[in-house]
């Protein structure tokens, strides 16, 4: 049985996520409380990580890759 990820790091790349509640710190102190996140970016995460960690900076102000074509 793998451990829980760390909900200091990005599920979508991994890296630190630079959260404040992580941190022990309060939420509106955090990075992403200061910025739009877009729906694009929210929806790569996978479901159940969803609303267990957060993306870090770079994962939330960038957009997905695009598309293989088929």
């Amino acid at each position: 049985m793998s451990a829980a990820p760390s909900p200091a790091t990005c599920p979508l790349c991994g890296q630190a996520n630079a959260c404040a509640v992580a941190a022990g710190l309060p939420p509106e102190t955090c990075w992403c409380m200061q910025t739009r996140i877009p729906a694009s970016v929210l929806e790569r995460i996978p479901a159940a990580e969803r609303g267990q960690r957060c993306v870090c900076p770079a994962c939330g102000q960038t957009p997905p890759p695009p598309e293989a074509p088929r």
